[in-house]
């Protein structure tokens, strides 16, 4: 040890030397201080036993190892490692030492890792997040509970073939006419000679991108299929996030997110894509809520604001929106009176309680710019609506139109027939509703007790559970229309004097609010049961929980899921007929009606040629006329009526026309009409 003393002082004086040998060339005094060692006689003496280490080790060359043992290779590290912590001025250890003996108890050092290990640890991260189990979780559920709208989705549809049908046509035709030529968007191939056509409806715009892929009628129906389970699984996936951002548990937010999506009315509107693709409401909520760090259980938290979910949530809105003004246009209304709200509580605060919160031009420009884009293209998406008002007045509604779909007050406690649970046992309910399919609004017996339980045992606070109860309460009067007093101070105002909701034509529709609002009410019930039994497991020793109370968080999600099953049925549709593959337009095609005009809309979808034919939320009344002058065709009247119009073809299904009077006519003789007739397959093709 003496000696490596020695090495440290040799260590520091070479450090002086060279330091005042540095500054002598800047006329320094180079004289060592009293007591210390002359600096050159020291340097002299380490480079003196360098020399004398080094002819020590030429000496023993020949065998290979000095007397102690050690090996040339040994003497060269140790020279290395002398060398290297005298030139950093630490303490220096003895020649001939061996590496420190304790450095193998230390920890092995952090290995470099790779990119392709990092993203991998990446990618395992991603896969194990909670929004990617939800998701995941959604849309397995989406698959289980659809079934089986996902095994023939080339052949079938669920619950019918005809507002399918429409809806399979309108994302074919927007993706097609997006490629193509998109000026033409509003006025589709079909209604001909009508202009605007593709507003008779919602048109499910926002899944333009889909209708993108494929061409003709069987890949449209593996298109609806898709979106129509992708649907339910966005849904499911929204609500549950909302009700996440707002402060509830994962097994409340699950309980959300089903209730949400699968609720016993909702069966009914299995046929209806547009009112199912409601998922991008609550995400859309949550997306916002989170940018603005808001929570319903925290309040509002300004260090969680955060501008990019904001205009993620605007885009959201704005997509919501362009599926259709049916459920878009009460969100749209809801996020303007949201805004409104917000804006008076916030000054009341500063102006009234003197509560001064930072909010930031960062989010408000967020704000202002997300909220000018889908107030954009809201509009720009309306004015085709409003033109085809201008164009057909008697496609506007009125009171009356709405009270034919408004529902009674039991139809909250009536299930569709498509209910596996309730609709067997609610038959005879169903039997006194005018229109059931429109006015069975029962969100589930088992959300119904959730919610009423989430009054009085919840994660929410009072005044919390007193405005979700509110707000479920308004919803479900508006849904019924004019059967509470008559509308006259719920919804009628609302058709008075609020921009295009007299185009809402089934006010029951508006049930979906007051399931989102009850959903979060059975979130906070769930919530607090899921707390309790954390506390119970706590005190249990050892702490953990018995499979009992496991189960028993899970019971409020599995009943209803169950309550949510249904017996949906998937028909077959029609196929194709050879000749809408080959016939060029403007055709017609015989016998023409709501229900058999929109497979047709469906089989056009080869080439998009134009026709007569079409369905709708309306009927043109130049549709009308083709329809009851065609009654006789082919005559006279007829062939000359469709010549003025611009028709060329006319096909007739004879597997369709059975008691019809083309039964008969179909056969009769065209001689001096100018028409002749040919036979494609079971369709006869009459060219004008």
């Amino acid at each position: 040890m003496t000696t490596g003393g020695t090495g440290g002082d040799h260590n520091a004086t070479g450090a002086i030397s060279k330091d005042e040998s540095d500054r002598s060339g800047h006329g320094i005094d180079e004289r060592p201080e009293p007591g210390q060692d002359d600096p050159k006689k020291a340097t002299a003496d380490k480079e003196a036993g360098l020399a004398d280490r080094k002819a020590g080790t030429a000496d023993k060359k020949g065998d290979g190892k000095d007397a102690a043992g050690t090996t040339d290779k040994d003497d060269a590290k140790a020279d290395e490692g002398t060398a290297e912590r005298d030139g950093k001025g630490h303490e220096g250890r003895a020649d001939g030492d061996s590496k420190d003996p304790w450095a193998s108890f230390g920890p092995a050092p952090d290995p470099v890792p790779t990119w392709y290990g990092r993203f991998g640890r990446r990618f395992g991260r991603i896969l194990i997040h909670e929004w990617t189990l939800a998701a995941f979780g959604s849309l397995a559920l989406a698959v289980l509970m659809t079934w089986p709208t996902l095994r023939y989705p080339r052949y079938t549809l669920p619950q019918d073939y005809w507002d399918p049908s429409l809806q399979a046509w309108q994302m074919a035709w927007s993706g097609h006419i997006l490629l193509t030529d998109p000026a033409q968007l509003w006025h589709a191939n079909v209604f001909f000679p009508e202009r605007w056509s593709f507003a008779f409806s919602d048109t499910l715009l926002g899944y333009a991108p889909a209708g993108m892929i494929g061409t003709g009628p069987e890949a449209a129906l593996v298109r609806y299929n898709i979106m129509f389970v992708l649907a339910h699984a966005l849904a499911t996936f929204g609500a549950y996030v909302l009700a996440r951002q707002l402060g509830a548990g994962r097994i409340g937010s699950a309980v959300a997110g089903v209730s949400y999506t699968y609720a016993p009315w909702l069966l009914a509107q299995a046929g209806h894509l547009h009112v199912i693709s409601n998922g991008g409401i609550p995400l859309a909520l949550a997306m916002l809520a989170r940018g603005h760090g808001w929570s319903l259980r925290h309040g509002y938290r300004p260090e969680r604001r955060r501008e990019g979910w904001v205009y993620g949530g605007w885009l959201v809105a704005t997509w919501q929106l362009s599926l259709g003004f049916g459920v878009g246009l009460p969100f749209a209304y809801f996020l303007a009176g949201t805004v409104i709200v917000s804006v008076v509580v916030w000054y009341a605060k500063r102006i009234f309680w003197r509560v001064k919160r930072p909010f930031g031009q960062r989010l408000f420009a967020a704000d202002v710019i997300g909220g000018l884009i889908f107030a954009g293209v809201g509009v720009l998406l309306a004015i085709p609506y409003f033109t085809v008002t201008h164009l057909h007045p008697h496609a506007e509604r009125t009171l009356r139109d709405i009270a034919a779909f408004s529902p009674p007050l039991s139809g909250f406690v009536t299930a569709p027939t498509e209910s596996r649970i309730w609709g067997g046992l609610h038959e005879g309910a169903r039997s006194i509703l005018p229109w059931h399919p429109e006015m069975t609004l029962l969100p589930g017996f088992v959300l119904y007790a959730l919610a009423a339980g989430g009054l009085f045992f919840s994660i929410w606070k009072v005044r919390h559970r007193l405005l979700l109860l509110a707000g479920a309460l308004v919803a479900m009067t508006l849904s019924m229309g004019t059967e509470f007093f008559g509308g006259r101070f719920t919804y009628a105002p609302l058709f008075d004097h609020l921009p295009g909701w007299a185009g809402i034509r089934t006010p029951g529709r508006l049930m979906l609010w007051a399931t989102l609002l009850l959903g979060l009410l059975a979130a906070g019930a769930v919530g607090a049961f899921a707390e309790r039994v954390r506390e119970i497991s706590a005190e249990r020793i050892p702490s953990w929980p018995s499979p009992w109370l496991r189960l028993a968080t899970l019971l409020p999600l599995v009943l209803v899921i169950a309550e949510g099953t249904n017996t949906t049925p998937h028909p077959v549709v029609p196929p194709q007929p050879a000749a809408m593959r080959t016939i060029d337009g403007p055709l017609l095609v015989l016998p023409s009606g709501q229900n058999h005009d929109q497979p047709v809309m469906l089989w056009s979808t080869t080439r998009f040629q134009k026709i007569v034919n079409g369905g709708s939320g309306f009927t043109p009344r130049q549709l009308d006329d083709v329809r009851r002058v065609t009654m006789a065709f082919p005559d006279q009247v007829s062939v000359d009526y469709l010549r003025t119009l611009g028709v060329h073809n006319v096909l007739v299904l004879r597997d369709r026309i059975a008691g019809t009077p083309w039964e008969i006519s179909i056969d009769a003789p065209v001689d001096g009409l100018g028409v002749t007739r040919e036979e494609i397959g079971s369709v006869v093709v009459f060219r004008l």
